[in-house]
């Protein structure tokens, strides 16, 4: 039977940060309630069955932030409505300062067994800087409660080149988080969108942040460390201990199918690519109406394909290839993986076509030629 994923968006935050466009909100607490009855009506009408559900993440927002019975109620309703694979890894997304040793009892009885918690910076002026409600010792004691109730499967997000960063303050950070023994870690580079808090205080010159090379120097000082501390480098922006890869990542990155549920969550089935609307209202509203994004023909998929597969360290397979499409990659992008071998942006080793270091740093160069 097909596996597929699921991903479940829950758009409530105690705080928006300063950096965030994410489809979140904060001082909406009086749609929980209506929001979450939505959800689970769209989850029990959804038309798309008869296959296993192999992972679920639960994301937003701040999933921690809501009662924790609400987020029991969703999975049980994955479960009534699917077949949940016995060995399915269930993701919630969390932030210190909204977790309660209660909230990780209900989450473990509800089959969650990955915790991804967003920390982003151990320095407490720099989470201040961002807006973040929390403080680093916060974290120290969500992490503890988490170990505690016997989780044995957490993400610790860090971003890098946040204001006041630099190379030595990016290796002292990562060496707390290595000290911890986290199963994975993910290493995120600021992206500034239009429209935050953060773009409006750069353009006013209230802060500077570090320069492009300044922040690849991060990145490769991170990964050295995390990579001499036993951390794969499975992903651009994700490491992980043996055998703790995100596997809903890995299923998204290797161009797998899953159903979205909630406000601006995404679906990708059938070579088709849909969205909710995009506000709490409009999803309670509306939320049988999906936007249709993309209708992939075989080369969009193929493409595709290639974009997200080169995501990964070990880069796309080429038998895979050939085995979905029906055709040699290294035949059919000859033109495009030619110019990026010049341009020693790719290389190709054995099954595998894979950035090279220089394709790390340069990536967006890479999957321009496959857009």
């Amino acid at each position: 039977m097909k596996e597929i994923g699921i991903y479940v968006h829950i758009p409530y935050c105690k705080r928006k940060c300063d950096y965030c466009d994410f489809s979140s909100y904060s001082g909406k607490e009086d749609t929980i309630e209506k929001y979450i009855e939505t959800l689970k009506k769209e989850i029990d009408e959804c038309s798309f069955t008869g296959f296993d559900i192999g992972t679920i993440y639960i994301g937003g927002g701040t999933p921690s932030f809501i009662d924790s019975k609400y987020i029991t109620e969703i999975i049980n309703k994955i479960r009534e409505k699917f077949i949940v694979s016995r060995n399915a890894e269930i993701t919630i997304e969390m932030n210190p300062g909204t977790v309660t040793k209660e909230k990780l009892k209900d989450y473990k009885k509800s089959g969650i067994n990955r915790l991804s918690i967003g920390l982003q910076s151990t320095d407490n002026k720099i989470l201040k800087k961002i807006g973040r409600i929390h403080t680093y010792e916060e974290f120290i004691e969500t992490y503890e409660l988490a170990r505690k109730e016997g989780f044995d499967n957490i993400n610790i997000d860090l971003i890098l080149a946040l204001p006041g960063e630099d190379e030595e303050s990016i290796k002292s950070q990562v060496e707390k988080i290595i000290n911890l023994k986290p199963e994975h870690i993910s290493v995120y580079s600021l992206i500034v969108e239009e429209g935050t808090k953060l773009k409006n205080r750069i353009d006013n010159n209230e802060i500077q942040l570090a320069d492009d090379e300044e922040e690849r120097d991060m990145y490769w000082g991170a990964k050295k460390l995390l990579e001499e501390n036993g951390y794969e480098h499975y992903e651009i922006s994700n490491f992980s201990l043996p055998n703790y890869r995100s596997r809903h990542n890995m299923d998204c990155w290797s161009q797998k199918e899953y159903l979205g549920f909630g406000c601006s969550a995404h679906s990708y089935f059938n070579g088709k690519r849909f969205s909710n609307a995009n506000t709490i209202e409009k999803y309670i509203e509306s939320y049988k109406e999906k936007n249709i994004e993309e209708e992939q023909s075989n080369e969009d998929m193929a493409k595709e394909y290639m974009m997200l597969g080169l995501r990964k360290i070990e880069g796309v397979s080429i038998s895979e290839f050939e085995r979905k499409f029906q055709i040699n990659p290294l035949f059919y992008f000859r033109f495009e993986i030619s110019k990026l071998v010049d341009e020693e942006l790719i290389e190709v080793d054995l099954d595998n076509i894979k950035l090279t270091d220089k394709g790390l740093d340069l990536a967006n160069q890479v999957w321009q030629e496959f857009v």
